[in-house]
């Protein structure tokens, strides 16, 4: 998320759309976006910087694949997340500094 303004809230933009978001601070080494049956992961490794992590594409063909397993990982982190909008503007602003 971008701050619009400094000292602003960083999540101002995100009132203009309809992404789902939330908020986990238990774990911080993965990325993951979903799009129904693909889904990419970015694990941050140790030592790295964010752009400099791989990124995979994972396309749901099966069963208990890969990506059922990455998709039952996120869903228990997603649902352990706050909705971003309950966390108050003071907390945001400290997790971006």
């Amino acid at each position: 998320m971008a701050v619009a303004d400094k000292g602003g809230d960083p999540r101002a933009d995100l009132r203009r759309t309809t992404i789902e978001t939330r908020y986990e601070t238990g774990h911080v080494s993965l990325s993951v976006f979903r799009f129904d049956n693909d889904m990419i992961v970015t694990p941050l490794l140790p030592g790295t910087i964010g752009h400099d992590a791989p990124m995979m594409h994972f396309r749901r063909c099966q069963e208990d694949g890969v990506f059922d397993r990455f998709a039952g990982h996120t869903e228990d982190l997603w649902a352990k997340g706050r909705d971003v909008w309950t966390i108050p503007t003071a907390e945001v602003q400290r997790a971006q500094a």
